[in-house]
């Protein structure tokens, strides 16, 4: 990992989804962890753009 761009970024993000995972454990549907990490990313202000669901 000592190649990153954004190394310290990267960390953070990283670091949230570890948050996630270890507050809800696993078996939630895929939803429920977009969910969460949208509400920790935004508590951190970590930019983001969740994917676009239209078909």
């Amino acid at each position: 990992m000592n190649n990153l761009i954004y190394k310290d970024e990267s960390y953070q993000i990283i670091g949230k989804c570890m948050e996630v995972h270890n507050n809800l454990g696993a078996g939630f549907l895929e939803i429920v962890y977009k969910d969460a990490l949208e509400y920790e990313f935004k508590k951190a202000n970590i930019p983001y753009e969740r994917e676009n669901n239209t078909l």
